[in-house]
């Protein structure tokens, strides 16, 4: 049976627990993960909303958004911890920000459409335009 992951913000305000349970993988380049982490693109794995609990200072969240979708930052120092997509059944967790190493490694790059200019891909990944290809189990 898969284990439990531990991940946490930069400064140590907010601290979480997911299931090693990911359905997918992936390294988005759209300009809003761009945006909310500061880097060329946001790698992130996808579980269902209820395999993530807030273990640590849930007050002490940034939400962005809705209850249908929204990144959840700390609002101390900013990390992107996740984002809850898809009418709010899923949660992407920011990758960097977890402490555990995941069984699961991203698939694909997504959005390469609009990725940085100045970022050259170098793996042999798939990369897709916008999602991966519609009838996958990818995001």
């Amino acid at each position: 049976m898969p284990g439990k992951l531990t991940g946490k913000c930069f400064c140590g305000a907010v601290y979480y627990e997911v299931a090693d349970e990911f359905i997918y993988a992936a390294n988005c380049h759209c300009s809003d993960c761009r945006r909310t982490t500061g880097s060329a693109f946001k790698p992130f794995a996808g579980i269902e909303r209820e395999k993530l609990v807030l273990t640590e200072s849930e007050d002490k969240l940034l939400i962005f958004g809705d209850q249908s979708g929204h990144d959840a930052h700390c609002g101390r120092c900013g990390s992107l911890l996740y984002s809850l997509v898809r009418e709010g059944a899923y949660v992407h967790v920011a990758m960097g920000t977890l402490v555990d190493d995941p069984a699961i490694r991203p698939t694909a790059h997504i959005f390469v459409g609009s990725k940085a200019g100045w970022f050259t891909i170098t793996d042999h990944l798939p990369q897709y335009q916008e999602h991966v290809i519609a009838g996958s189990d990818q995001p």
